[in-house]
């Protein structure tokens, strides 16, 4: 089918996004930007009229047919549609982080206007301390976390949306990889590997549906993958128990601590012979135990998996938008006390993952799912929703402060949906030489996810003394 001019078909993969919104999840990829001195609303709106709409598929909306669903362009395409203020209750003595951390968690569970952009920025422009907040919403079907934080990075003073087609040398200096995509990239090849060149083309035949596989063989193997994860995540034991698995409600929290100075993670890391990713996976385990222990549940000896998305998308493609990531089940020992003890189990299960195929597999498995009817795929979905009891992801971000229409982002923050029935959403982030833990969850289910914030950097100062206390090499 030949569309019209200036339409777009939709790829499987983000037509299974665009049907996967639930009472209790919608699929948004929300963020914080805390902006220090303060900006303006007539600034940031000329901002982003100039660069982020210099990426067609935001001034796009979604029309669906009856061969699933085209990117049209929105005839009434209205900035000051998508870029709101906010106006927080800031009277003498309130507490403008907690109303923004409230506002936040609203904003998680408010649709998008599917007449128009699935998209909607709303600026906080003084939070009484000089400061403004920048609160983003896009749908997941526009792109998944790593697609739209180079996005977010082109409309930061300086930052450039690319041209449609570039060919770069791999000497030619860019400025979007050295900030964040080599280092993602690279934690992914060790962390990951693909599965061969053939399957590198069944991954662009989902993408681009119009694309033919080179032969049926590729497609032979892509079926025969997607057939193996189903079965693979159907034989997995369903997840442990916890009070954070269950029927989520329709309410989210969302919560956020002081960061972490990235040079004592390091530090722990090399004392501790293991990686940044080991400490602080550590500690988001310790963080949950000792949380749920606190509520009165035993935890000793249990386990927890977490979802984490993999990055799929080849250097040469970084810019694409769209989804093109896989999932990956983390095991979080969330029921051993000792932090050492609980570091090295942490490390043994990342050493597990390497050589995984799931990640490419459970992208198939999205693709698929983007073919059937909604019942069907909900029921698909939810089997990732038993097997696990969060969504986390852990991305490393610039190492210097990011300027924003002259003024410094202080701190930086995101979350990334959960599916079907997953109530935990838990979101690690580097950036200008901090770590930054946030949480974002279902009221039901986890009414007080500032407590177990609160546990993070306790947990991680146990390494700390413990690293301190081990003979210092002459």
């Amino acid at each position: 089918m030949t569309l019209p001019q200036r339409q777009v078909r939709m790829s499987k993969v983000d037509t299974a996004w665009l049907r996967m919104d639930t009472e209790s999840n919608l699929m948004m990829i929300v963020g914080v930007w805390r902006i220090r001195p303060g900006v303006a609303l007539a600034d940031v709106r000329e901002r982003i009229a100039s660069q982020l709409l210099q990426y067609p598929r935001f001034g796009q909306k979604v029309v669906e047919d009856a061969m699933g669903s085209v990117w049209v362009q929105d005839s009434n395409f209205d900035i000051q549609r998508h870029l709101v203020p906010e106006v927080l209750p800031l009277r003498a003595g309130a507490d403008g982080e907690a109303l923004l951390k409230a506002r936040v968690g609203e904003l998680a569970m408010q649709s998008l206007d599917t007449a128009h952009p699935l998209w909607q920025f709303h600026l906080v422009e003084d939070m009484g301390d000089g400061s403004s907040a920048l609160i983003a919403r896009i749908h997941h079907c526009i792109g998944d976390g790593i697609a739209l934080i180079a996005v977010m990075l082109s409309i930061t003073d300086g930052g450039k949306a690319p041209p449609k087609r570039r060919s770069r040398e791999p000497e030619e200096h860019d400025w979007l990889t050295d900030h964040l995509m080599r280092p993602i990239t690279g934690m992914t090849v060790k962390a990951i590997r693909m599965a061969g060149a053939s399957m590198a083309k069944g991954m662009d035949h989902l993408i681009h549906p119009a694309s033919p596989l080179d032969n049926s063989l590729d497609m032979a193997r892509m079926g025969y993958q997607a057939v193996s994860d189903v079965a693979a995540f159907a034989l997995m034991a369903d997840d442990s128990h916890t009070r954070l698995k269950g029927k989520p409600g329709t309410s989210k929290r969302v919560a956020w601590g002081e960061p972490l100075p990235l040079d004592a993670v390091k530090a722990v890391g090399k004392a501790m012979n293991a990686s940044i990713n080991d400490v602080l996976l550590s500690c988001v385990a310790g963080a949950i135990g000792s949380y749920l222990s606190a509520k009165g549940d035993s935890v000793d000896g249990q386990e927890i998996r977490a979802m984490v998305p993999v990055n799929l998308r080849p250097m040469e493609k970084a810019y694409q938008l769209g989804n093109r990531f896989g999932l990956v089940p983390l095991v979080l020992p969330i029921g051993i006390a000792n932090p050492v003890e609980r570091l090295y189990a942490v490390k043994a299960r990342m050493q597990e993952l390497k050589g995984s195929f799931q990640p490419v597999l459970a992208f198939g498995l999205l693709s698929v799912a983007g073919l059937l009817i909604k019942p069907v795929q909900h029921a698909m979905l939810n089997i990732f929703a038993k097997k696990a009891t969060a969504v986390m992801t852990n991305v490393p971000g610039p190492a210097e402060a990011l300027h924003f229409c002259g003024s410094e982002v202080e701190r930086v923050m995101f979350w990334v949906p959960q599916s079907g029935d997953i109530g935990v959403g838990v979101s690690l982030l580097t950036y200008a030489g901090q770590v930054q833990f946030s949480l974002i969850t279902d009221s039901t289910l986890c009414p007080d996810p500032e407590k177990v914030v609160a546990n993070f950097t306790p947990e991680f100062n146990k390494l700390l003394l413990l690293a301190l206390m081990l003979p210092w090499a002459e």
